[in-house]
């Protein structure tokens, strides 16, 4: 019997603006040091600009970069008979969401611009067009998961 305890997950409430958990997710993982005010006023101009650039809702193409950045399968280790192995497993729709924005908030810190909030709406419109960093990372861990196919049947 596991000694684990089953994890309780928490319903995301939307934003206000949008009304999306989504866009509530994504301030989230801004947030430093309790500011959430300054996280909230990020996210909101990147939408602005993600709008003014692309002539198209800002919703939609954060739901489509997302859509084209969340995993399907990921590798995760377990060790056996002394040996560690990297099996390829199946990702649930909330971490796979939950990599995906961490993913493109990555992508966004590593980019050259003047403010955040222009990198990360950089970001986002690259991913919705599958590119960048972050399609980029997806790739790496499917090529992983690929590569360790053949330890498939170690599942737990």
């Amino acid at each position: 019997m596991s000694r684990r305890k089953k994890k309780i997950s928490k319903s995301i409430k939307p934003d206000a603006v949008y009304r999306s958990t989504v866009v509530s997710m994504l301030i989230s993982r801004v947030l430093l040091d309790g500011k959430r005010s300054l996280a909230q006023r990020i996210v909101y101009s990147t939408l602005q600009i993600i709008e003014t650039r692309t002539q198209e809702d800002p919703l939609q193409v954060l739901e489509k970069a997302l859509r084209h950045v969340t995993p399907i399968v990921e590798v995760k280790s377990r060790r056996i008979g002394g040996s560690i192995y990297q099996i390829p497993q199946e990702v649930k729709r909330s971490r796979g969401t939950t990599l995906a924005v961490k993913w493109l908030l990555q992508g966004a810190q590593s980019r050259n611009a003047f403010s955040f909030s222009e990198k990360l709406a950089q970001e986002i419109i690259d991913a919705s067009q599958s590119l960048g960093s972050a399609i980029k990372k997806k790739e790496e861990i499917h090529r992983m998961a690929e590569a360790n196919k053949a330890f498939a049947h170690f599942k737990s």
